[in-house]
């Protein structure tokens, strides 16, 4: 397995244990990145706790699952987004207007596109999330 992008495999390792109706999902390898997504994810609902596994290796993230993902993803390549253009990606990536989210790392840190409107802040986007 190759690990060009960690973020990518986690949201697919999540999606993928969605879809078998499991209760948790073991990420790996961990970053701060995916944590700061999952930390977005938490936040709005869509995943349970999770927790970092120190292995002495890379770590691992175990996930709690609620069953709340239709689907997940990474945004590739990252599209520079500015503090007015959310929209022409909301339409792009999700399914319609209020459902769902999109995840932006903004000069405040990485927050849902619904926060980063509010605060005025363009960024890049990193995934999706409904």
């Amino acid at each position: 397995m190759t690990m060009n992008d960690p973020l990518a495999d986690a949201l697919t390792t999540i999606k993928n244990c969605e879809m078998r109706a499991k209760n948790e999902a073991l990420i790996m390898p961990a970053s701060k990145l995916i944590a700061s997504v999952l930390r977005v994810m938490l936040k709005y609902g869509y995943i349970g706790n999770f927790e970092y596994i120190d292995d002495g290796r890379f770590g691992k993230i175990r996930v709690q699952l609620l069953g709340r993902i239709n689907n997940c993803g990474v945004i590739k390549p990252r599209f520079p987004v500015k503090k007015n253009e959310y929209e022409k990606w909301e339409k792009r990536y999700l399914p319609s207007p209020d459902v769902g989210l999109l995840v932006v790392s903004t000069p405040k840190g990485v927050v849902s596109h619904r926060e980063a409107k509010e605060l005025g802040m363009g960024g890049v986007l990193l995934a999706y999330v409904y």
